[in-house]
């Protein structure tokens, strides 16, 4: 029994159940990538806004205390998000927002995952896309 309680702990935290995304420069949705020009357009910017997770994988309760930061991955290719910014202090807030400004014309792609104080990192938020257009 002491094992199974062992790899109970070991649970990563749910993942983000929402992601709603707003912003300058085009409107969301899930459509497939466009293609991209090169440069970046002023004022092009995404608002990430999202809930805090309340349970963990293994249906344990979470605690807002118990969450260290957030780490939103993006990209022009929903395969390949090869830009990250972490938000620290996810325990301060239970409804975070992030906004990545300074994208360039294109599709973009963003997923969010949490991480507890003990370093555990949930798996990634679906993806969500935003169409910057100039």
């Amino acid at each position: 029994m002491k094992r199974v309680t062992k790899l109970s702990k070991l649970w990563v935290l749910v993942p983000l159940m929402s992601l709603a995304l707003a912003g300058c420069g085009g409107g969301g949705g899930s459509s497939g990538a466009q293609a991209s020009a090169s440069g970046v357009v002023a004022g092009s910017k995404a608002v990430l806004s999202w809930n805090a997770p309340s349970t963990r994988v293994n249906g344990e309760g979470l605690k807002m205390g118990e969450l260290d930061k957030y780490v939103i991955r993006y990209g022009q290719d929903a395969g390949n998000l090869n830009r990250s910014v972490v938000v620290d202090n996810a325990a301060e807030d239970p409804t975070p927002s992030y906004t990545i400004d300074q994208l360039s014309n294109g599709t973009w792609y963003f997923t969010i995952q949490v991480q507890d104080v003990n370093g555990l990192l949930s798996a990634p938020s679906e993806v969500v896309s935003k169409s910057i257009t100039s």
